[in-house]
């Protein structure tokens, strides 16, 4: 007994500290959102103003590429009354593709997506008239411009790939689903802890942040933009920011 409490008072992390590392890493924030150079939190802007009620109705797409695997996922959203259904896949991608071309890379994903889409059963209903939307996860260092557009700052985990740096990521896949002929149009460019907070807060409202712990360490929250000293532009309705 006497050294599992001594275990737990060498453990223990008083409340006053633990108050001290809410305030230190609050005032990191405060400085990333002000865009200082030297901020060690960059708190990246997602232009994601609005995340999902639960009430949405409707086919969708998704593509997660973060690393050596890829996924592809459709969901089909009933409202709170039917909610979520929903299939996924995972492909490996090729060891040459991860230092060969762009163009190589996005047409190989480009034809498991039309592979993928052409598997859809009687419980997808695409509405007559609606084009396919495709959210798309990218999780590599992106210089985000709009909900829809971002350039690649540079490539990471294992890739090396030539002519992708500096260019919109969303432009080179749109190009080759346009050359693989698939009808599908990217809605939005997200990080992957942007998606799970979206994930998250669908299925409880009460969600106010999450958190990836893998290779790296990420968070996504919703902040309020007159918070955001760095936020240029009109302000979104919502007032709000993730």
């Amino acid at each position: 007994a006497d050294v599992i409490e001594e275990l737990e008072q060498t453990l223990a992390t008083p409340t006053p500290l633990l108050r001290g590392i809410a305030d230190a890493m609050v005032e990191e924030m405060e400085r990333g959102l002000r865009a200082d150079p030297h901020a060690p939190l960059k708190m990246l802007i997602s232009y994601v103003d609005n995340l999902p009620t639960g009430d949405e109705h409707g086919l969708f797409y998704a593509l997660d590429l973060g690393g050596t695997n890829f996924r592809v996922l459709r969901v089909q959203l009933g409202g709170k009354e039917k909610r979520a259904v929903q299939q996924y896949e995972e492909v490996p991608i090729p060891p040459h593709l991860m230092v060969g071309t762009s163009t190589e890379l996005f047409d190989f994903i480009a034809a498991e997506l039309e592979r993928f889409v052409e598997t859809e059963g009687d419980d997808f209903h695409l509405p007559e008239g609606r084009h396919r939307e495709l959210g798309f996860t990218f999780s590599f260092p992106v210089h985000q411009t709009s909900i829809s557009s971002g350039t690649l700052v540079k490539w990471t985990k294992g890739f090396c790939i030539n002519g992708t740096v500096g260019e919109d990521v969303v432009a080179e896949l749109s190009s080759a689903m346009e050359r693989q002929g698939l009808d599908m149009k990217v809605t939005a460019l997200v990080n992957d802890t942007v998606g799970t907070l979206a994930g998250g807060i669908y299925a409880d409202n009460d969600v106010v942040a999450a958190v990836i712990l893998g290779t790296g360490t990420n968070a996504a929250y919703v902040e309020h933009v007159d918070a955001i000293p760095k936020w240029k532009g009109p302000l979104p309705r919502s007032g709000n920011m993730v």
